[in-house]
């Protein structure tokens, strides 16, 4: 079996969103196919199928055609909800360390909103693990040796959304009566 090979991830970030949702994309999506990974991707045809939208890449698997990972650039925008965890403080709150994160989230000058388990922070890729890193920073300066953070990050790339339209998209549909 063929695939299409790429060199750089470009044309495959710069692709029109609904060519990430082509079926055959989800179904054999292409960070799978790295090197030594056994499942391989149907054939690419030239030629248009039914209800197929946009073009497929696959990432090659052949030692001649290598992905260059150096350049690969970073989502533009991304949100991260985290959680960070000092360890050994000697007391079960924890609350000091968090308000000196929250401090430096409010310096940092990012969108952000603390919740119950962690705070959710808005903004560029790197100025987003940028913070989170020097969160890192702040508690260790407070004489906390170890520092553990739970985190899940959120990119999307059709369209601009925050943490806060996400909210809202929610509360709209409970606001309108049920089906």
């Amino acid at each position: 079996m063929q695939t299409q090979r790429i060199t750089s991830l470009s044309r495959l970030v710069s692709s029109p969103p609904q060519t990430l949702l082509h079926p055959t994309y989800l179904r054999y999506p292409p960070l799978l196919f790295l090197r030594g990974h056994r499942s391989r991707p149907p054939k690419k045809t030239s030629e248009p199928r039914p209800g197929r939208i946009g073009t497929c890449y696959y990432l090659s698997t052949t030692r001649e055609n290598r992905m260059d990972y150096a350049h690969v650039a970073t989502p533009e925008r991304c949100y991260a909800d985290f959680c960070l965890i000092p360890v050994g403080t000697g007391s079960i709150s924890v609350a000091e360390e968090v308000a000196e994160v929250q401090r430096l989230l409010k310096a940092s000058g990012l969108v952000y909103t603390m919740h119950s388990a962690g705070t959710t922070v808005e903004g560029s890729w790197d100025e987003v693990m940028k913070v989170i890193g020097q969160a890192h920073s702040v508690v260790h300066a407070r004489g906390v040796v170890r520092v553990q953070t739970s985190m899940r990050v959120g990119t999307r790339t059709d369209k601009k959304q925050t943490a806060r339209d996400k909210v809202q998209r929610v509360e709209d549909i409970l606001s309108q009566p049920a089906p």
